[in-house]
């Protein structure tokens, strides 16, 4: 259903075209997480859901995929305006 944005969200991470928030960061980091670890778990992963942002009315996309050890990981990202992949948050489900 959402195999056009999952393929243009890898080809976005293939190309380090993502930004990250402070929120994503401290997430990652709280649960000893690695940037590949995300990287990894958006280019194995599958959109479970698309999610509206309340504020922005954006559409943003819950994933669920493996971080480089195997473990399951989820990420909530949006293409943004910028044509780059805005990491939202990330957290071990």
């Amino acid at each position: 259903m959402f195999n056009d944005i999952l393929q243009r969200m890898r080809e976005l991470i293939l190309a380090q075209q993502y930004v990250m928030t402070v929120h994503a960061e401290e997430e990652m980091s709280d649960d000893n997480l690695s940037i590949y670890d995300i990287e990894q778990g958006i280019l194995t992963g599958e959109i479970l859901e698309r999610q509206k942002d309340r504020v922005t009315a954006e559409s943003k996309y819950r994933i669920r995929g493996e971080t480089l050890d195997g473990e399951e990981v989820e990420i909530i990202a949006k293409l943004s305006p910028t044509g780059k992949v805005a990491i939202i948050t990330v957290y071990i489900p």
